[in-house]
């Protein structure tokens, strides 16, 4: 996907004067680096003393060390999966090949490599990923856990592979800055993962081309931050994985510099992407977790080097941690919303370890947990390794005490974000917040006022994800559109508009009205926006403990001209669930832990009902159940007029298992 002199012109449009005169200045930088590549200082006499406390290792789970040693033989043979794509080819990996399209990316000067042309370089997503290095992260930790020194071996021989067919500056994996912060946290990691192996100084401090690889990293980072309207995770990534090399790896004389500028950048883009509530600004669901790992990974690196961090560090990686145990569902699964592209800040595990237990249980193990959490009960690698190197809330100085939520938040104010919970695991999400995050709002969709239903785990009315990025255009309109959602849409279009696959040039603005949520009863929450002119959405959802039974009202009010405005109100089902719509009522079956359940939607008489399932042509009727993936599911969409007077109403009433 290239993009047009019109799309350039719209994302200047979002930017600041100080964020055009930075990238002004960013510009000329890069010209200026392309003929004048500086040497890495010399260093001598460097050691890595930034290891595992006696006994982190031993604290891991069986159970969770099986999982980890299974995924590093699979590695280990060669087999890796990214996004929906199988490879084969990990034993000695192509690092510019994309396995999905066949193409290669082009060599020359980083900054002229098209990286967002498909046609050119194929699905950057599948190059970058594998050059994170977190597959190696995993297998050092295999190490780590049984001392096979075949796992290090193939640490050392791919590290080394990619440290000479990545010059610095040279080629797709100098292009954009969280690639480079993910990748300098992996290799802390790794060095720290392999100490005991016998060749682990000689392949880091005692490497001429890793200690160059390091500085350049470093210097690339420190020179070319995000900036301004893409300060979002991006730059917490950035800060995090600089920060990290520079504590672990403060070998140059530059780094305590590097340090100290990254741990303010990190203590500032963690408080700016981070809503009072705890919830991360782009209300992506994803990304909370991306920046909440990255955080948590950066706070042990200060610990563990001993470099004091500000109180406002941990407090908002406390309440980031509080919030996602708001937000989950009874099987730990939190809101499916924005975007989401299977992105990880560390990965020590193996394949079947759940993701947000993981976050659940680190986070309980640095900030002790409150009665009001779910019960966390898988075991993971990263969990006992991590903590063991940040010091306990609260003690020995990491920061004192501060109020917590005594019973568990319902509706986060500030994020717009209200979860009403019924009997049976029956969980609610609604959606009445920004529309996303700085004035791009990049990972944002168009859902103001969509749902999210969930009956023990199970999306019921789900949120069909994500899928792509870049490369198919079609597509990624279509899984963050208004249609694409839980919500109405007027007129066949967006409640905001895109400029491009990451960029909005008008946001829609919803409040919301009311939100009620006892213990016991009626939980009701009510908003509307303002994404269709002088045409207001307002929807009220309604959720009811004795009947089960859940009710949402819409209605359009305002300016109705005419013979009133064209509707579609579309509600997207799981994937495991089928159903039977005959007119406006359709009945719903699945089936949890081989339990049979069913639930009865009525639908809006007034509009005309009809399901769509897998069609392309265009896209309707589809899940992303992770980035790069997307199977068929049962979507219904009624189409019909408002003259603005209407109520469209819909019940969901579960059945009494």
């Amino acid at each position: 996907m290239t993009m047009s002199a019109g799309w350039y012109l719209r994302r200047l449009s979002r930017m600041g004067p100080r964020e055009v005169g930075g990238r002004a200045a960013d510009a000329v930088r890069r010209r200026r680096w392309r003929s004048a590549r500086p040497l890495c200082p010399a260093v001598t006499g460097a050691r890595f003393t930034a290891v595992l406390p006696a006994g982190a290792v031993a604290a891991v789970a069986p159970d969770a060390a099986k999982r980890l040693v299974a995924e590093a033989d699979r590695l280990l043979a060669g087999h890796v999966e990214y996004f929906g794509v199988l490879r084969d080819d990990l034993a000695d990996p192509d690092w510019w090949y994309d396995p999905k399209t066949g193409r290669r990316a082009p060599w020359g000067y980083a900054f002229d490599v098209p990286y967002r042309d498909e046609e050119a370089v194929g699905d950057i997503k599948q190059i970058w990923e594998l050059s994170r290095h977190q597959y190696l992260t995993v297998l050092a930790a295999a190490y780590a856990v049984t001392g096979d020194e075949r796992y290090a071996e193939r640490v050392d021989g791919h590290l080394r592979s990619w440290w000479a067919s990545n010059a610095p500056l040279r080629g797709v994996h100098w292009t954009s800055g969280i690639e480079l912060g993910i990748r300098l946290l992996s290799w802390v990691w790794i060095r720290r993962l392999l100490d005991g192996w016998p060749g682990a100084a000689a392949l880091f401090e005692g490497n001429p081309v890793a200690l160059d690889q390091i500085w350049h990293h470093q210097r690339w980072l420190a020179a070319f931050p995000s900036r301004g309207s893409s300060a979002n995770n991006h730059a917490v990534a950035e800060a995090a994985g600089q920060f990290a090399a520079a504590c672990a790896f403060g070998w140059f004389p530059a780094s305590a510099r590097w340090r100290a500028d990254a741990l303010r950048s990190l203590e500032r883009h963690l408080r700016s992407n981070t809503f009072g509530s705890g919830l991360n600004r782009e209300l992506a669901t994803e990304y909370h977790g991306l920046v909440l790992e990255l955080g948590l990974a950066a706070l042990a690196e200060a610990d563990a080097a001993r470099v004091p961090v500000p109180a406002t560090v941990r407090l908002v990686l406390l309440r980031m941690t509080d919030a996602l145990a708001a937000v989950v569902d009874g099987r730990l699964r939190p809101p499916r919303q924005g975007d989401a592209d299977d992105g990880h800040g560390l990965v020590v595990d193996g394949a079947g370890t759940d993701r947000w237990a993981s976050l659940l249980a680190t986070g309980g193990a640095v900030f002790g947990p409150l009665d009001w959490w779910p019960a966390v009960t898988g075991t993971d690698v990263r969990t006992p390794l991590l903590t063991a190197l940040v010091r306990p809330y609260g003690k020995e100085g990491a920061a004192p005490a501060v109020s917590r939520p005594a019973r568990r938040p319902a509706h986060f104010a500030d994020a717009g974000l209200t979860v009403l919970r019924g009997p049976a695991g029956i969980w609610c999400r609604c959606d009445g917040g920004p529309h996303g995050f700085l004035s791009i709002a990049a990972h944002a969709h168009a859902d103001a006022l969509s749902v999210e239903v969930r009956h023990d785990g199970v999306d019921v009315l789900a949120d069909p994800g994500t899928f792509c990025y870049h490369g198919q255009p079609v597509w990624r309109r279509y899984f963050r559109s208004t249609l694409g959602h839980n919500t109405l849409e007027l007129d066949g279009t967006d409640q905001s508009v895109s400029g491009g696959p990451f960029l909005w040039t008008r946001h829609a603005r919803s409040r919301v009205l009311a939100v009620e949520t006892p213990q016991e009863g009626v939980s009701r929450w009510c908003a509307e926006h303002d994404g269709y002119g002088r045409t207001v959405h307002r929807r009220r959802v309604e959720l009811a403990d004795a009947s089960r039974e859940l009710r949402v009202v819409d209605e359009v009010r305002g300016e109705v001209r005419g013979e009133g405005r064209a509707v579609r109100l579309a509600f997207h089902l799981g994937p495991a669930v089928a159903v039977d719509l005959a007119g406006s009522r359709a009945v719903l079956t699945w089936s949890r832990d081989g339990e049979e359940r069913s639930a009865l939607l009525d639908l809006p008489g007034r509009l005309s009902w009809r399901a769509h399932r897998g069609e392309s042509d265009p896209p309707l009727g589809w899940y992303s159940p992770g980035f790069g993936r997307r199977e068929p599911a049962t979507t219904l969409v009624g189409t019909g007029f408002t003259d603005g007077t209407e109520r469209f109403t819909t019940v969901l009433a579960f059945d009494d298992q």
